[in-house]
């Protein structure tokens, strides 16, 4: 009897889940977009590792387009999860410019997103949220798949170290006042199951970047997401922001933003932070410290004493204003992790 010759093992690809909102995530998505598996390609490659990259998005937004559509139409706001989707889009041209074209003129229309209104028709027509940014993902034909981190009508309720509480996503943000605890109302909510499958399968799961109260804490503060981030055997990595946010995060090192998820969740979150080292250009520096913010500082001997091992790389980009290089955090990602499998 001739022997078989042995079959390889197909090589799976890696399963990513990034929790966040706001612009940080959509950059983040970008980035790791062009490393997922297309349609065509079933097979995971070193050019493509990511078999499955998902995104569970913030859904407390309470001002501009979607605080109007939430308030007028009683639906969830879109806007953080359409920018994910135009991020995550097959093809960033035409219908994405169109996901994002905001109208400047027109009684009702102004300041409104297209995509946040085809949101809005498409949940009164299924009857459901989550379908809606089901069926829209399939429209712009993205690499990924997105999820609200819960489909219940929550607004965030913070109390401040003076003792004032202070109610809605915008009047949290707009607060100079240090933040002491944060809370949703309705305090418990049901997670959409489908995130929590994907928390549970990923291989690798990722913390932002993005506004630590008002995008990042939102997510973590269903308690069914933040247990299944916690029994997670996957790495869990805190990708910093590049500079502290006015009201929010002031005077916060890196060290400070750990200390406040540890304050709000009741295990250990984070095992890894990824940070910038890359210098601000002093013109740059300037503009943005009379506004409040300054560079988040990776206080390493604070970071040393929480456990917690410390990436850091040149992730600035500076186009008049500061962002994270996209393509080079989603490069480091892979290299650092893509190895540890």
């Amino acid at each position: 009897m001739t022997a078989q010759p042995e079959k390889k093992t197909q090589q799976r690809g890696m399963r990513v889940v990034a929790l966040g909102g706001g612009t940080g995530l959509s950059a983040l998505l970008r980035g790791l977009k062009h490393h997922v598996v297309r349609r065509q390609e079933p097979t995971p490659t070193a050019k493509r590792p990511i078999s499955d990259l998902a995104a569970i998005v913030t859904v407390t937004d309470d001002g501009g387009s979607s605080g109007r559509l939430r308030r007028e139409n009683r639906i969830l706001p879109p806007g953080d999860i359409r920018n994910c989707m135009v991020a995550l889009a097959n093809d960033e041209a035409l219908l994405s410019h169109l996901f994002q074209y905001r109208f400047h003129a027109g009684r009702g229309l102004t300041g409104h997103n297209f995509g946040n209104l085809f949101l809005a028709a498409l949940t009164h027509v299924t009857g459901d949220f989550a379908e809606a940014v089901r069926v829209s993902s399939k429209v712009l034909a993205i690499r990924g798949r997105i999820f609200p981190s819960t489909v219940a009508n929550v607004t965030l309720e913070a109390t401040l170290e003076n003792g004032k509480r202070v109610h809605g996503e915008t009047a949290i943000s707009a607060s100079r006042v240090p933040i002491r605890r944060l809370h949703l109302n309705p305090r418990r909510v049901r997670p959409v199951p489908e995130a929590i499958e994907a928390i549970r399968h990923a291989d690798l799961i990722l913390l932002g970047p993005g506004s630590l109260y008002t995008s990042i804490l939102p997510n973590l503060l269903i308690p069914e997401i933040a247990q299944a981030i916690t029994r997670s055997k996957a790495p869990r990595v805190y990708i910093a922001n590049l500079m502290t946010q006015p009201g929010e995060t002031t005077g916060y090192s890196l060290s400070e933003h750990l200390n406040a998820i540890e304050r709000h969740v009741p295990k250990r979150m984070v095992d890894i932070v990824v940070a910038n080292r890359k210098n601000i250009s002093p013109e740059v520096a300037r503009r943005y410290k009379k506004e409040g913010a300054e560079r988040v500082v990776a206080d390493l001997a604070a970071l040393q004493e929480l456990r917690v091992r410390v990436i850091l790389d040149s992730l600035l980009e500076e186009h008049g204003v500061i962002r994270h290089d996209s393509d080079r955090l989603a490069r480091l990602l892979l290299e650092e992790f893509l190895a540890s499998r």
